[in-house]
């Protein structure tokens, strides 16, 4: 029962860090824009450095 009195307030501050972190950040803007990572890893490849396919 004594193992509540502590981490009760350990999970409460943990809870409270990690709410306050997504707060922040979204308030800076970090998820303004969900498209662009996801399509900034599909560059046009033009072929250039592969050894199979000289140009």
């Amino acid at each position: 029962m004594s193992v509540l009195y502590i981490m009760l307030p350990v999970a409460l501050l943990i809870a409270g860090t990690a709410i306050a972190a997504f707060i922040r950040a979204a308030k800076e803007g970090q998820f303004d824009d969900l498209e662009t990572p996801a399509l900034r890893m599909l560059p046009e490849d033009d072929g250039a450095g592969d050894p199979d396919n000289p140009r």
